[in-house]
């Protein structure tokens, strides 16, 4: 009896153990990876071994020299910033459509909390960059990096603590599976029934009903057929061999409509998401050429000096205010009626547009006064490119983030997202191409070329115009994308 009671203990306390190590699954393990990488970074900075050692030994950074860095020193950074780069991705992509699914989509008022949530979850982040820019880098330069990266590490913890302390209030979904595998299911099949022919009207395909789809008893979203991408069509057609045999169905060579149509909604989301990394490469400019800009301006203001870098913090404040006079003011002003999600992303769209006109405009007008007497103008003649661009991303950045998110298939929302925000990147990217090649091209047979290290002999104002019309060109393309997109239908079976 005292045998089979250890081993009933062993079993529970075996339990027990399993049920923690899967509450450290998805975003908390995402959250514990981005802990140890700033972790290790703080012990990079506080532990001698870890780091070149130097005449100096009261500080990291020195004047006086120091030794090579040696293996085992670019082991452990480039582990920390991978750690760090894992943990980060893997939160961003998971945790927005992870909050998200706390709001029920057949909810009214859950519905408008929704959209909400995701302003206010952009803007936490846009937050937490002004707040590592600034309050952190004080820190590391004028107190010890050491405490600096001890604050990051603080931060991280606490928010792993809080996540995992709050895990029971979650609503959670179970994982139906692969979507890589669907893809490549879908793709396999319809090629395997190149030959067959489909019905105009999407007759006789495939689909299963909401207890077979998952395995689940209850309600499932399955997805209406629709008219566009016919040849994928044909992985849904059941051909002869599949109504003769009596083998459980093989998912490679017949799929089931909803499976079609989630790889449809991925190929119809590409063309808005290439526009997205276009829009990310004007608005980028602001991180780049809005700086160097404020840079060759009088950063006087009120007796205080204000570097060109900050405006950047007013910006942030501006998209604070935009969801405010969006959800207070517009929305009551018009009866309650909400824009579309298409409609707001067009919005911003139009809006990077006038704010690119408006830089190169306060570019002209600059020069002009420079090189006619000399003068500087002040660098509050920012602040209306800056106000119009915060606009633009609460229209369009954060709006596309709940885009990818509503129209993502309920399989891919992870995916989705991460699409959204690899639109950021691939805009950096490419801006600085853009950059690189306007610098190659104007500065043939010895000119200064538009961007110069000296902006006074340059023409940075022929720039933001250029960037005017890449950002116009991608506006109208968008337009065109928009208005031929084909929202998801979902049909609710019981």
């Amino acid at each position: 009896m005292r045998a089979m009671k250890k081993k009933k203990q062993f079993h529970i306390k075996g339990c027990i153990w399993r049920n923690q190590l899967l509450l450290l699954t998805g975003e908390h393990l995402q959250l514990f990876l981005g802990m140890m990488g700033t972790t290790l970074s703080s012990l990079i900075t506080t532990t001698a071994d870890l780091f070149p050692s130097c005449d100096d030994k009261d500080s990291i950074i020195t004047i006086t020299p120091c030794n090579a860095v040696g293996a085992p020193h670019k082991l452990v950074f480039y582990l920390c910033l991978f750690l760090i780069a894992l943990g980060s991705g893997g939160v961003r992509s998971s945790l927005l459509p992870f909050g998200a699914d706390q709001f029920i989509d057949t909810n009214y008022t859950d519905q408008q909390n929704k959209a909400l949530f995701f302003s206010w979850f952009y803007v936490c982040i846009i937050f937490g960059v002004i707040s590592s820019g600034t309050v952190v880098v004080w820190v590391q330069e004028n107190v010890s990096w050491s405490l600096g990266f001890a604050i990051s590490t603080f931060c991280i913890s606490l928010a792993l603590v809080w996540f995992l302390a709050c895990t029971a209030l979650y609503r959670r979904k179970v994982p139906s599976g692969s979507p890589l595998k669907s893809i490549c299911q879908v793709l396999v099949a319809s090629l395997r029934k190149i030959g067959l022919n489909v019905s105009k009207q999407g007759t006789a395909l495939f689909e299963v009903d909401c207890e077979s789809s998952n395995g689940e008893v209850g309600s499932q979203k399955r997805l209406a057929h629709t008219s566009d991408f016919r040849f994928l069509d044909k992985a849904a057609i059941m051909s002869d061999s599949d109504l003769e045999s009596n083998s459980p169905r093989n998912p490679w060579s017949l799929c089931t409509v909803t499976q079609v149509e989630e790889l449809k909604i991925l190929l119809r989301l590409v063309p808005i998401w290439a526009t997205g990394v276009l829009y990310s490469a004007t608005y980028s400019q602001m991180h780049t050429t809005f700086i160097q800009q404020g840079k060759t301006m009088d950063t006087t203001v009120l007796s205080f000096s204000v570097p060109a870098a900050s405006l950047y913090s007013f910006e942030v404040i501006c998209v604070m205010c935009w969801v405010f006079i969006y959800n207070k003011v517009v929305i009551p002003t018009m009866g309650g009626v909400w824009l579309s999600q298409l409609q707001r992303i067009g919005i911003g769209r139009f809006l990077i547009v006038l704010a690119m006109s408006a830089a190169a405009v306060l570019e002209m007008v600059r020069l002009e006064k420079f090189r006619n007497s000399g003068s500087m103008l002040n660098i509050t003649w920012q602040l209306p490119q800056y106000f119009i661009v915060a606009a633009s991303e609460f229209f369009s950045l954060i709006t596309q983030l709940e885009f990818f998110h509503g129209q993502a298939p309920d399989t891919m929302k992870n995916v989705c997202t991460a699409f959204a925000l690899l639109c950021i990147a691939l805009g950096n990217y490419l801006s600085s191409f853009i950059i690189t090649m306007v610098a190659l091209v104007t500065t043939k047979e010895g000119e200064s070329g538009w961007l110069p290290n000296d902006l006074n002999k340059g023409h940075m104002d022929y720039y933001f115009w250029m960037m005017t019309a890449i950002s116009g060109l991608n506006f109208v393309l968008y337009i065109i994308f928009a208005r031929r997109y084909k929202l998801k239908e979902a049909i609710l079976t019981t």
